[in-house]
């Protein structure tokens, strides 16, 4: 995707050097566009636990280069398997970073130490690729739930909850792909842009990046979506998610539960959009398997914006003796959601639905 007409990946080595990793700041944007350089693995665990890179698809593509700048400093057994374990305990919920550290594990372990390196390297760039791959068949299975509602050049209104776009994943997005290629094939599409307390990442990063590439949206409070289905002013629900569990319950940011009630109180499709490597194969049960990360509080009692004087400030938004709870996601039953858009093609939110699409993966 483009940034002010400059094509961008989200993650890339640097073109100088040829090892270091380049990433865009998400906790800088929408104010500048900061393309940090990282240079050793702690700089990328640092880079995923501190939400410099978000979105479960880019953190799994994150840890994968984490593996390989560790690999630039020691290749050895011992270093491996701690790159592994502090990269493993950066982000709890989203499923694609074990998915990916499995698949730089199972290369690397194999390998003498002298060929690691390069391997490594190489598999992060694959992961990378295929990631990119992927996210474009998600949206091309996607787009036909939008130009269906796009009879005689009527708009579609999208409504989406946090940020599955292109800079959550390494390019393309999940959620988002679907809305690209139906604003790049001319169709009249509107995105009703939820804000997504507690970190914003839809105001912030969402309408960012919509905006950067022309997407018509419109930005509201988090608890505006279920009235503008009741006012019949949205099409269709479109959402990422961090975990999939074999039998189609979906956890995503906290919120998506309750745009998924919405949603089937006013007959509105609710669609989620995903990788395969978010498919979580080994549990059943998502309100009891899958771990909610619980994040700090500080995210829920303080706000970071631009102020009239034109200077970023973090202001504290409730009283200074009001403790914060500040779980992560939440989880949303399959019999909530229409149906999952994966880069296989369009399927249901059920076990036989998921195992028959991926036989060979459940």
């Amino acid at each position: 995707m483009k940034i002010d007409g400059t094509p961008f990946r989200s993650i890339w080595v640097d073109e100088t050097d040829h090892w270091s990793v380049r990433i865009i700041d998400q906790t800088k944007l929408p104010w500048a566009v900061d393309l940090v350089r990282l240079t050793t693995m702690e700089e990328m665990a640092h880079a995923i636990k501190a939400m410099l890179v978000r979105g479960a698809p880019l953190i799994g593509a994150s840890a994968a280069y984490g593996v390989a700048l560790a690999m630039r400093a020691d290749a050895s057994d011992a270093n491996l398997a701690q790159a592994l374990a502090v990269l493993g305990a950066t982000r709890p919920t989203a499923i694609n970073l074990r998915w990916a550290l499995a698949r730089m594990q199972a290369l690397l372990q194999k390998l003498s130490p002298n060929a690691r390196l390069a391997a490594a390297y190489a598999e992060a760039a694959q992961i990378c690729d295929d990631d990119v791959a992927t996210n474009e068949a998600i949206g091309k299975h996607g787009l036909p739930l939008i130009t269906a509602r796009a009879q005689n050049g009527r708009r579609v209104n999208v409504l989406t909850h946090c940020n599955a776009g292109w800079i959550a994943t390494v390019d393309w997005g999940t959620a988002l792909a679907p809305i690209y290629m139906a604003h790049d094939a001319g169709i009249d599409v509107h995105v009703w842009v939820e804000e997504t307390r507690p970190r914003n990442q839809g105001a912030s990063l969402t309408a960012w990046e919509l905006g950067k590439h022309g997407v018509k949206h419109t930005v509201i409070a988090d608890n505006a979506g279920g009235h503008m289905m009741q006012r019949g002013d949205v099409d269709l629900v479109i959402v990422g998610t961090d975990r999939v569990t074999r039998t189609g319950d979906v956890a995503n940011k906290i919120g998506t539960y309750l745009k998924a009630l919405a949603a089937r109180d006013n007959g509105v499709p609710f669609w989620v959009a995903l990788p395969s490597s978010t498919i979580d194969w080994t549990i059943s049960d998502g309100l009891t398997e899958i771990p909610i990360e619980e994040r700090a509080a500080t995210e829920v009692t303080t706000m970071t914006g631009r102020a009239l004087d034109g200077s970023i400030a973090t202001i504290r938004i409730v009283p200074k003796d009001s403790p914060a709870a500040n779980p992560a996601f939440d989880v949303t039953p399959a019999r909530l959601v229409s149906g999952l858009i994966t880069e296989r093609g369009l399927c249901d939110a059920n076990e036989a639905a998921l195992t028959g699409m991926f036989s060979d993966l459940a």
